[in-house]
């Protein structure tokens, strides 16, 4: 009204953006590329309104670099719970929509994600956030304590071979395990994911180790988001996603200036033998 002189009801604008929606279903439906290097999953949360009551519902997004080494955001899906089956109805999807092979995940230690993972891609390797490991741990702690911790921990997830880590990661125990027993359990459980990254050259290892990728694309959409208190439907939640995503994304055309990237393709059909081929790359190429 203030800029156009014309006047519309929320209905009306409702009514015009649902035109959105078989536009952005097609997209969530579309065939994927047969490969992917590494493909990041994580979620963030929003309120929508639903049976009279307004609920927080999680919409996880999955992100793909395939073998162009160009991001691509895979899929937004409003989930209703997590737990492995409902992991394994995503990645089933994934497959279905042309998915043959990922070699490496990236999660955030969702419920029920390993599992899953193996269940439809079981030779991809699963690195969990190293990022969000360390935020846990000091989350679980002091100020004081975690300023302390930190050279220790630093001396684990910057070592440079897996048996320099296991070495600091004794040093830790050692020298934490009495006063932070929980803290040393989950690095000590959480090791066969969060050491992933460490077989892997330093090239390699700066791509997976984290998940910021993907965090970054989400804290985007929640300043998209935040004008939404809370979304009406499920669907309102979507098509306004969707508009974000296709805003963000539009300029995704170049690779990180930091990727070698025929040096890390040659690193990746070394370490990942016969599931990448010259023909696959010249294909994405």
């Amino acid at each position: 009204q203030e800029i156009y002189g014309i006047d519309v009801s929320p209905a009306f604008i409702s009514q015009m953006t649902d035109r959105i929606l078989p536009i952005a279903k097609e997209w969530q439906n579309r065939p994927l590329q047969q490969k992917y290097l590494v493909v990041y999953m994580d979620a963030t949360f929003y309120k929508v309104r639903q049976d009279g009551h307004i609920k927080s519902k999680a919409v996880y997004v999955g992100i793909g670099i395939g073998l162009d080494g160009q991001k691509e955001v895979l899929g937004m899906w409003i989930g209703q719970s997590e737990g492995a089956r409902y992991w394994a109805g995503i990645l089933s999807e994934l497959r279905s929509r042309g998915v043959e092979d990922i070699l490496i995940m990236c999660v955030d230690g969702l419920h029920g994600m390993t599992e899953a993972i193996h269940a439809v891609y079981p030779q991809a390797d699963v690195q969990r956030c190293i990022v969000h490991q360390l935020r846990s741990t000091l989350n679980a702690m002091s100020y004081k304590d975690g300023k302390a911790i930190m050279p220790d921990l630093r001396a684990i997830y910057q070592a440079p071979s897996e048996e320099a880590a296991l070495y600091a990661l004794e040093q830790l125990e050692a020298k934490w395990g009495k006063s932070h027993s929980k803290v040393v359990a989950s690095w000590k459980m959480n090791w066969p994911e969060l050491s992933t990254y460490l077989k892997y050259p330093p090239e390699i290892r700066k791509m997976i180790y984290t998940t910021n990728a993907i965090e970054n694309f989400n804290r985007q959409l929640r300043r998209v988001g935040k004008h939404h208190v809370v979304f009406p439907t499920d669907d309102a939640l979507f098509k306004t996603l969707y508009l974000a995503m296709m805003e963000i994304t539009w300029k995704w055309g170049r690779r990180p200036p930091n990727w070698n990237w025929g040096q890390m393709l040659e690193q990746f059909m070394v370490y990942f033998e016969g599931r990448i081929t010259m023909e696959d790359i010249n294909v994405n190429l």
